[in-house]
């Protein structure tokens, strides 16, 4: 199975290539535009120097079976667009694109030319998560903090904020029916987001401080009198008069704690399966950011 990755950043190289390297059967081909970066991956991983490309053009030619892309996001609709022109099967990192536009265009395109599209909204794989959609959830709470990003509201709510609205409508027991948006941008940089959602029975909150003194991420659910947390997508606290403690194992791999590994082996056995993949929820998740990006952008400045 010939399997195409493109872009060797951080992400590639520390949890999708380690998990493809680690699979029988795949034909690893990597793709970026940079030489040093492509020959000392390609060496560290003891790619054969026919399956290294700096041009999607070369990768294209290969007649791939499936393909990951990994490049900024400001990339994604080009690099997309090709790929699912060819009709390889694409996985893309979160974003589609900073565009809805851009985004609605990419789907309508794969399903209209019948070709598997996956975002990597890894989270809902990870396991202490999916946990959480198997517990009473009257209420929903998402923090994902950082220490000194202020950032332009577009790029920080569609790069980063993105896992959190993902993950409260992953566990949102129900249709979401009330939308709130508050924020705090000075001098055009985002300083915090929250967004608050809400249904029959049920409330979800999502926060993001980029000035909070801590790099985090905690989730609790909790209702019927419990309480489930989670601590760094890892550490899982129950409570239910005396709290319990569930620690990640000493020997699972990052990738497997973060949901990478199970996105990415679940898109690949859908592909050998023949088995058609649609972003078509994915994008519902970018809409929703879209309504955010438009409620912090048009808040009066400094509020």
């Amino acid at each position: 199975m010939k399997v195409g990755c493109i872009g060797l950043g951080d992400i590639a190289q520390k949890a999708y290539l380690p998990v493809l390297g680690s699979l029988p059967g795949i034909e690893p081909h990597l793709q970026t535009r940079t030489p040093a970066t492509l020959h000392r991956v390609g060496d560290a991983l003891r790619v054969p120097a026919g399956q290294r490309h700096t041009t999607l053009d070369e990768l294209l030619a290969q007649d791939l079976d499936a393909a990951f892309v990994h490049a900024p996001t400001a990339a994604h609709p080009q690099i997309v667009t090709r790929l699912l022109e060819a009709g390889v099967p694409t996985y893309v990192d979160k974003p589609l694109a900073y565009e809805l536009a851009d985004s609605e265009r990419l789907v309508a395109l794969a399903e209209e030319r019948g070709v598997s599209l996956a975002v990597g909204f890894n989270r809902r794989h990870a396991p202490a998560y999916a946990q959480c959609a198997e517990h009473p959830r009257e209420l929903i709470v998402m923090q994902k903090n950082r220490v000194g990003l202020p950032e332009e509201p577009r790029a920080m709510i569609l790069d980063d904020f993105i896992h959190v609205v993902d993950t409260l409508r992953f566990l949102a027991p129900g249709e979401i029916e009330d939308v709130t948006v508050r924020a705090r941008v000075v001098d055009g940089l985002l300083h915090h987001v929250v967004l608050q959602l809400a249904g029959d029975g049920f409330t979800a909150l999502g926060v993001m401080n980029r000035l909070s003194g801590s790099t985090e991420e905690i989730l609790e659910v909790s209702g019927q009198d419990t309480k489930r947390q989670v601590l760094n997508i890892s550490d899982v606290i129950d409570h239910k008069g005396q709290p319990t403690l569930r620690r990640r194992g000493d020997w699972v791999p990052v990738a497997r704690q973060r949901g990478i590994e199970q996105v990415a082996l679940g898109f690949l056995d859908a592909v050998r399966a023949g088995k058609p993949l649609s972003a078509r929820d994915a994008l519902a998740t970018h809409a929703l950011c879209e309504r955010i990006v438009h409620a912090v952008q048009d808040r009066p400045a400094g509020s």
